[in-house]
């Protein structure tokens, strides 16, 4: 779990709770190895989702290229408003 709490940069017993919630619903299993708990993915579980999911990625595609263009737009147009402010001074 101490490699968890690292990635997610949450505490501990936050780990713990949604932990046991993915446990109860079987999304994870857990096996005790001494003091440790190990956590392992139950992927199967997931597959009904992904494949629902999976339906709408063409459109999570164009809307993500979207706002990515849209992004690099405003960070362009607001260097350029700064170049501007450079350069009257």
């Amino acid at each position: 779990m101490n490699d968890v709490v690292t990635a997610l940069g949450l505490a501990q017993p936050q780990v713990s709770k949604h932990l046991g919630v993915l446990r109860k619903v079987g999304l994870v299993d857990v096996r005790g190895a001494g003091q440790q708990r190990l956590y392992r993915l139950n992927a199967e579980r997931l597959r009904s989702i992904y494949d629902w999911v999976r339906n709408f990625e063409p459109f999570w595609d164009h809307q993500i290229d979207r706002i990515k263009e849209r992004a690099e737009r405003m960070a362009k147009e607001k260097a350029e408003g700064l170049d501007q402010t450079e350069k009257g001074d």
